[in-house]
């Protein structure tokens, strides 16, 4: 007589990874290249090329009101070109931003060479080279869009100079090559469109020598309505100037309507001073530019994030720092009153072009003509600093020329000494995400979005103790940052303080702005505040007993914004587990009104299709997630074993085709080896599931599917004594496996005959299911194996009273019945004899 052992396969604890919820940081990580190349779809070869032409920077639909409005294809192409060449590696990205560096080096001594002698023209580009002000537009991969503007920049500069050039006619093919550079400049960063005016100041002052005080008298006798003539001026000048400025109002009006005539939507965190009242806001600006200027002049304390709190407002007319305001407007009125009265056309043409190209590509900057996203930024200096060094190394030839050569070449030395020993140390700054933040906040504590930004470094290593330290120093330096008591919460959610958590997200909700009376409800909240919604959400969804709680939280987002799909994505999966599929499935509808190209909204769509029992139109959605993403992990590994499960020959080729995929990109993903192993069990390739199985076990040693597998795979194999080991480590890590317990006693029984073991595992099972059939019968066979043939009676009763109509059974009842009637008539004649 034997034990019945377990036949049946078990696939997992959980045959379907659950619908993907997103739940964003409170603030994202600044100033890194996480935005705009990780995350940034329009990156990978599969995305079609068009989607960068109608998404900004960092792959949002420019149409849409959370957009950036930052619109670069071109810039964006270059990071295409490197995902294709080499994914994420990051030599590629930083090699190509280091090249285009020298490139614009030696173009801008070139456009230095037009106007300066050729040592104060080198000077201005070695100046250029080193200026540590540089280094983030270099070394940080997102200011490839700075570099790679400035050499169409450049470019479009010195094809416009080659036009004026031409005697006795336009030029037209040079300023049509101009023009396309210009465009390409503004297709790279949005400070490219200014080299127009400085085109057009260098066609009145260098090309057509116009001098400063000729054009007060122009302007006097356009006034008074006298005739004007000049010798100097060309009528081709004119043509060239209107074809600029037609060109201009072109390109403006075709940026105004891809941007959807709408300005980008920022907080008073991005911009404080944006948010301040009259004269806070205008004394703030002023100020700012002042900052900049003296960033240019002294970059020693350099920041990678100068938002938030990091520079006070100027808030009165006795504020100290408005003195530096009126010296930096003081220093340019005298610079450009020295061109003014200059009799050398030579020495106003240098200082013209000099302050030509360090205000000019600066206003759009400046919050003079509208509010920017930040306080100061380090590398929109790229291009106004070429102005800088021209009219520094003009200063300096002066210097140079009027006999103090000596302290000339001695100030030259040390300040291109200093200069590059600042730029080498600020790009160690840049080595990672935590160097970075940390050298934020060694100029500045004022920053809470530095300490924001610290905590998640720290966070990203699991570091959450020191994480939450910082996330609270942020807290304490700006109390009303929504995003930093965002992090506070999910940091104690990571340390499993479910209370605090909680609590941390509920301040969080209270700061977010109140309705005004008498009026609906249309909050303008940035995206990322309204997060807090979802990581409540979330952390509440954890209790089954609060998913309604969960589900009002995430409706109450979506009816501040509706185009929030995050919650839709998130509020679906919440309904899938309430088991109200047919609403999770118009909740993912609808969300994909607002993104229909998001991948996870199509996987989530197959996921309640799933549940729903619809398999072929599960597969259909998981496939069309793939067709906008091949990456996606899920839907590479459901799909699969959706296409496993349908038990056809090709598909299940397909299915391997898949998960290889997945194994390539990540070979200790344990799920992947396992389903890997049920694929080879299907197409009978027993000794490459074996593998497989045991590949999964070396990942994941307390992996409850692939140890019940590969030892029933064992035990089927006639190999019963190396499935042993398996199940034991099964029952150890998972003492509630019934099956992996009846296969385990049935080795113990038949092959191993400890019937002290086989009994425990029995008992065990009798212990979670008390009404187990197998559980009961088998624990007969012991006592029949040891011949208490009594209590094995006494055991089978019991297991045909729990299964009546299982004839083995009855059977086996029966055989120990004759048996103990054969025993009782041995011993009657053995009585008589």
């Amino acid at each position: 007589m034997f034990a019945l052992p377990i036949t049946e396969e078990e696939v997992g604890n959980q045959k379907w990874v659950d619908s993907m919820s997103m739940s964003d940081d409170g603030w994202s990580i600044a100033y890194t290249d996480e935005y705009a190349i990780k995350e940034n779809r329009d990156l990978r070869p599969h995305v079609p090329l068009k989607n960068i032409f109608f998404n900004d920077f960092w792959g949002t639909p420019i149409h849409k009101e959370q957009s950036h409005k930052s619109y670069r294809p071109l810039c964006v192409l270059t990071f295409r070109l490197n995902y294709f060449l080499q994914q994420l590696e990051p030599f590629g990205y930083h090699a190509v931003n280091v090249f285009l560096h020298s490139l614009v080096c030696w173009m801008y001594f070139k456009m230095c060479s037009m106007f300066l002698q050729e040592l104060p023209a080198f000077i201005a580009a070695l100046l250029f080279t080193v200026h540590p002000i540089h280094t983030e537009a270099v070394t940080g991969v997102v200011g490839r869009a700075e570099t790679l503007s400035s050499v169409f920049f450049l470019g479009a500069f010195i094809l416009y100079s080659q036009a004026t050039k031409e005697k006795h006619k336009v030029g037209w093919s040079s300023l049509f090559l101009a023009v396309l550079c210009i465009t390409a400049a503004m297709l790279c960063k949005e400070q490219g469109i200014t080299i127009t005016s400085i085109c057009a100041v260098y066609e009145i002052f260098v090309a057509q020598k116009i001098q400063p005080f000729e054009l007060v008298l122009f302007a006097k006798w356009i006034l008074s309505g006298k005739p004007v003539t000049t010798t100097t001026w060309s009528p081709h000048a004119t043509k060239r100037l209107l074809f600029l400025t037609l060109m201009t109002i072109t390109l403006l009006v075709s940026r105004i309507i891809i941007m959807g005539s709408r300005l980008p939507v920022f907080t008073r965190f991005d911009n404080p001073a944006s948010a301040s009242p009259t004269p806070t806001r205008q004394l703030s600006y002023h100020y700012l530019i002042s900052l900049n200027a003296w960033l240019l002049v002294f970059p020693c304390d350099l920041c990678c994030d100068w938002t938030m709190g990091t520079v006070p407002l100027v808030s009165s007319l006795i504020d100290p720092r408005n003195l530096g305001t009126l010296a930096m407007y003081a220093t340019i009125t005298a610079i450009i009153h020295t061109a003014y009265n200059s009799n050398s056309r030579k020495k106003t043409s240098v200082i013209i072009m000099g302050l030509a190209f360090m205000i000019l590509p600066f206003l759009p900057a400046s919050n003079i003509f509208f509010p920017v996203g930040f306080v100061v930024a380090e590398r929109v200096l790229y291009l106004p600093s070429m102005g800088f060094c021209v009219l520094i190394a003009y200063g300096w030839y002066h210097l140079y020329e009027y006999g103090f050569r000596k302290i000339a070449w001695f100030g030259l030395a040390l300040l291109i000494l200093f200069h590059s020993c600042k730029t080498y140390r600020r790009n160690w700054d840049w080595e990672n995400e935590y160097a970075l933040f940390m050298a934020g906040l060694r100029v500045n504590q004022r920053n809470a979005k530095l300490f924001n930004n610290v905590g998640h470094a720290l966070e990203s290593q699991g570091r959450y103790i020191e994480a939450l330290q910082f996330f609270y120093k942020a807290v304490s330096v700006q109390e009303d940052d929504i995003g930093a008591h965002i992090n506070v919460g999910r940091t104690y959610n990571h340390l499993n303080m479910y209370k605090e958590a909680e609590e941390a997200y509920l301040k969080a909700k209270s700061l977010l702005p109140k309705a005004k009376p008498g009026q609906s409800y249309q909050a303008r909240i940035a995206p990322n505040h309204l997060n807090v919604f979802l990581n409540l959400a979330n952390l509440i969804a954890k209790n089954e007993t609060r998913l309604e709680e969960a589900d009002l939280l995430y409706r109450q987002a979506i009816s501040m914004r509706a185009d929030y799909t995050q919650a839709y994505i998130n509020r679906g999966d919440v309904l899938l587990k309430l088991n109200r599929t047919k609403e999770a499935q118009e909740v993912y509808e609808r969300a994909l009104f607002y993104d229909n190209n998001n991948p996870d909204i199509y996987y989530n769509l197959g996921v309640v299709f799933l549940e729903q029992g619809k398999a072929s139109q599960a597969l259909a959605y998981l496939d069309k997630a793939l067709e906008y993403d091949p990456d996606h992990e899920q839907a590479l590994l459901n799909s699969a074993i959706l296409l496993q499960e349908l038990g056809r020959a090709e598909l299940r080729k397909l299915a391997r085709e898949r998960l290889l995929k997945l194994l390539h990109k990540d070979p200790n993903n344990e799920r992947v080896h396992f389903n890997l192993g049920m694929l080879a069990m299907d197409d009978r390739d027993l000794l490459g599931a074996e593998d497989w199985f045991r590949r999964a076990i070396q990942i994941k040693p307390d992996f409850r599917s692939a140890l019940f597998n590969l030892a029933l795979l064992l035990a089927d194999d006639h190999k019963p004594l190396e499935a042993a080991p398996f199940l034991n480590q099964l029952v150890k890590y998972h003492p509630d496996h019934v099956k992996g317990l009846i296969l385990l006693g049935d080795i113990y029984i038949n092959n191993i005959k400890d019937l002290d073991a086989a009994e425990n595992c029995y008992k065990r099972i009798l212990e979670l299911e008390p009404n187990n059939i197998q559980g009961v019968h088998n624990l007969c066979v012991v006592y029949v194996e040891r011949g208490a043939l009594d209590r094995a009676e006494a055991c089978l009763k019991k297991a045909h009273e729990l299964a009546p109509k299982e004839d083995y059974v009855l059977r086996h009842l029966a055989i120990v019945q004759s048996r103990i009637a054969m025993s009782k008539k041995n011993n009657e004649q053995a009585n008589l004899h």
